[in-house]
């Protein structure tokens, strides 16, 4: 579906235009790693097209990435949207442009509420955005375009990567489940599976720009291969994965329990830089709100796949998502969900309130819960958590860990002099390098010995030099390049790897806090 609308002073130049200065881009991201994923995507066409990054400065395209899982996405939206209304008046040649879950939603509603923006595309046409952006220009008219089936897979695009030591790689788009309460199927559609070959060659491109970790991404990354009939694609994928010279760490996210088979497990066990860390998403504890839920599997079979995982990787630090406060959910649902995470023992969880969101069918269950009884079981929920994570990070007192060094430091980096970075076990580690040892750089790998534990975060204060062993590696020497590279002046057209993104993230992609 394509519309145009009276656009307001969108300007006349094209982008492409070599009399005038490159204009710049800034893309906010709202949501789930995909959506991050996504954004690197079109951050990518933009470079492509001959945007450069705003690099903090106000940008001539702003492009929203939005989520539309939350209740309160709309108002983040619809907020941000108001306040560059003035910007943009002040500012003529200035463009606004919003993709990703909502646009796909709400479509045509968001040029009736904003009539402002120049292009709105959805989940499936994400490489339109620069032709969306130059016809809104040259038409003077707000361009929406939706289409209701993938264009072409986001990995054949043009990426500049949100890092130059890690970077996402999606073997799926879209989910073939059926869960009441989300509205991701609707609006991503149908799994669509990319060939292993495929995979494996983005990979490899990555691990020879310096990256020495990825995440490979799905909506249910374990149902890998149902489209071309394969039920171990997945546990076969990570076992190719281990056999790339170069990279050191496999993650993934996130798998269903549903389809969590043990060929799985035992690839995670066997495969040497596949990562001791699971993201494992409970959602509730109790078998009836999950049966509520279109979530086929119960209570014990999520306790028995964690019981799996442990016999195989003792020291895997597994992660979850639990809802709170689902229409129907009695005490007694509540009680079942403190249960089973007592019993889990999760390293970290993101913990979410229930929102009702229109189109889901949980929208229209009968009994939804009143806020204050949702927020009151929702703090029960996170005090139960956080005094668990706090638990299990104090049995890492005294362990010698090998920590990735991350670009992004502590709130408190300044006051500490500490550097940050993240363990095998994804666990968020802030260490001090003793005095006269040498600095890493993001990328390189420190191993050094726990010496504090705090509920979301490890502390490490080498005593001495002895405590404290840097091992330098070809990702350091990668962001050493960025950093070069980012001292001149961006290249237009530059559909590059690595390099300073321009990705402004809405949310973290990896939370430190259970709430």
């Amino acid at each position: 579906m394509s519309l145009t609308y009276p656009s307001p002073a969108s300007g006349t130049v094209p982008a492409t235009d070599a009399t005038a200065a490159p204009r710049t881009y800034q893309v906010r991201t709202f949501g789930c790693q995909m959506n991050v994923h996504d954004s690197e995507r079109m951050a990518g066409m933009l470079e492509a097209a001959g945007y450069v990054p705003a690099d903090g400065a106000q940008a001539d395209v702003v492009v929203f990435n939005t989520c539309a899982v939350r209740e309160n996405a709309d108002n983040k939206l619809y907020g941000n949207l108001g306040m560059l209304a003035p910007i943009k008046e002040a500012n003529p040649g200035m463009q606004i442009a919003v993709g990703g879950c909502l646009a796909q939603k709400d479509r045509e509603t968001i040029l009736k509420k904003a009539p402002w923006v120049d292009a709105v595309f959805g989940t499936h046409n994400v490489g339109a955005l620069p032709a969306l952006l130059d016809r809104a220009r040259h038409n003077n008219e707000a361009q929406l375009e939706i289409l209701e089936s993938l264009d072409v897979f986001p990995s054949t695009l043009p990426t500049k990567r949100d890092s130059v030591y890690s970077g996402w790689v999606s073997i799926s788009v879209g989910c073939n489940n059926t869960c009441t309460f989300c509205i991701v199927p609707a609006l991503r559609g149908k799994e669509k599976d990319r060939r292993p070959g495929d995979i494996l060659a983005e990979v490899q491109a990555l691990v020879d720009d310096g990256a020495i970790e990825v995440t490979l991404l799905g909506q249910n990354v374990n149902s890998y291969g149902v489209e071309f009939g394969d039920r171990q694609a997945f546990s076969k994928l990570l076992r190719a994965c281990g056999e790339i010279p170069g990279l050191e760490r496999v993650r993934f996210t996130s798998p269903h329990p549903a389809a969590f088979t043990d060929d799985v497990i035992d690839a995670m066990a066997e495969t040497s830089n596949v990562m001791p860390q699971l993201h494992m998403p409970l959602q509730s504890g109790s078998d009836k709100v999950l049966r509520d839920m279109k979530r086929s599997y119960r209570s014990a079979k999520f306790l028995g796949i964690l019981d799996k995982v442990r016999a195989k990787i003792p020291h895997a630090a597994i992660s979850t998502d639990i809802i709170v406060g689902f229409p129907g959910e009695t005490e007694e649902d509540f009680q079942a969900t403190l249960d089973v995470v007592e019993q889990s023992r999760f390293a970290t969880a993101f913990t979410f309130q229930y929102s009702k969101r229109p189109g889901t069918p949980a929208a229209d269950l009968p009994d939804q819960l009143p806020k204050a009884v949702v927020q009151e079981r929702f703090e029960r929920l996170t005090a139960l958590q956080d005094r668990i994570a706090a638990e299990e990070n104090a049995k890492q007192l005294g362990r010698r860990l090998e920590v990735m060094v991350t670009a992004q430091s502590g709130r408190k980096a300044e006051e500490t002099h500490r550097l940050s970075g993240r363990s095998q076990d994804q666990r968020l580690v802030h260490f001090s390098v003793p005095a006269g040892a040498p600095a890493p750089r993001p990328g390189d790998l420190v191993t050094v010995t726990v010496t504090e534990a705090a509920a979301f975060h490890l502390v490490a204060d080498p005593a001495t030099p002895a405590d404290y062993s840097l091992r330098r590696s070809r990702a350091g020497d990668a962001w050493d390049r960025a950093q070069a590279d980012s001292c001149g002046a961006p290249a237009p057209g530059s559909t590059g790897t690595t390099g300073k993104t321009g990705v402004s993230l809405g949310m973290p992609s990896l939370p430190v806090r259970s709430r």
